[in-house]
């Protein structure tokens, strides 16, 4: 009898110890790596986010997240100030969102120190021209992605909202849906910086850019085949109501109206906090799951 006893003691343990063990193995996880790049000339580091199955299904491919960071920000503030990995188990865990990789690439860091800052080309900062002619092809055979437009979205805050913003209105052949939050659509003629175009002033030349590259001008002027291809694209708009950037996104989605162009927008309350975008995974995830899985 005791000899029984022990065995299924043993048993017991050895079971559990099993499924500790698995349990252990089988957890989405945030890894940092960088590429170099030719065009900047410059390692860019980049936080990938894979889901809690990547290590167990080999055979699976995943959609793709590209989650932008704002001014000042790098790689790590979707990781460390937003919690993404918290944010996507939650919502995993309860089926509102579906397995999917998260991108955040690192296109800032302290711009008042001399970093570069900014997702669009610039004198001396390519950086467009990485994003998609090195980063995107190396992220999509670097992990298991499912390389399509209909399993690519992209989302971001702030600088990166308006990042996110562009680069769906004009690579409408790459990305199924857009989540903008508290986005710089664009920077009114009142009151903005000059550009010192020697380089120095990195501040002003990322002004400059963004008024060139205006989410809500590029609306208003599109033609009829622009508009339509405008319509292909999911949007979601999300802002704060005390957000100072709250005006330029209501303009952004009056163009939008006016032009018969479908758009989500979502007023909450809130400002231009980490509060408010660490909020808004819970509902930008669910929406992109939504876009990867149209009903």
């Amino acid at each position: 009898m005791k000899r029984i006893i022990l065995s299924l003691l043993i048993l017991c343990f050895t079971v559990i110890t099993i499924a500790q063990t698995t349990g252990r193995q089988a957890q989405s996880r945030i890894v940092t790596d960088s590429i170099y790049s030719n065009v900047l000339k410059a390692y860019r580091a980049y936080n990938i986010f894979l889901p809690q199955s990547y290590d167990v299904d080999k055979d699976r491919s995943y959609p793709v997240l590209y989650l932008l960071h704002g001014m000042m920000d790098t790689n790590h503030a979707w990781t460390m100030r937003g919690h993404l990995k918290d944010v996507m188990d939650q919502l995993t865990a309860s089926g509102e969102a579906g397995e999917m990789i998260i991108v955040t690439p690192n296109a800032g860091g302290n711009v008042y120190a001399g970093d570069w800052n900014g997702y669009f080309n610039m004198p001396g900062w390519a950086y467009e021209d990485f994003f998609y002619t090195e980063f995107v092809p190396h992220i999509e055979r670097t992990y298991r992605i499912v390389a399509d437009r209909s399993h690519r979205a992209i989302a971001g805050l702030s600088m990166g909202g308006g990042g996110t913003t562009s680069y769906a209105q004009r690579h409408t052949d790459m990305f199924c849906a857009a989540y903008a939050m508290s986005a710089l659509m664009d920077i009114p003629d009142k009151g903005r910086p000059k550009a010192d175009h020697d380089g120095k002033d990195k501040v002003s030349i990322l002004t400059e850019a963004v008024k060139r590259h205006s989410c809500i001008r590029y609306v208003t002027e599109a033609d009829e085949a622009r508009k339509a291809e405008l319509r292909t694209v999911r949007w979601f708009v999300d802002c704060g109501d005390d957000d100072f950037l709250l005006d330029r996104n209501i303009e952004f989605i009056q163009a939008m109206h006016s032009a018969g162009i479908p758009v989500e927008f979502r007023v909450r309350d809130g400002g231009h906090t980490w509060e408010y975008w660490h909020t808004a995974l819970y509902i930008c995830l669910p929406f992109v799951t939504r876009c990867f899985n149209p009903s």
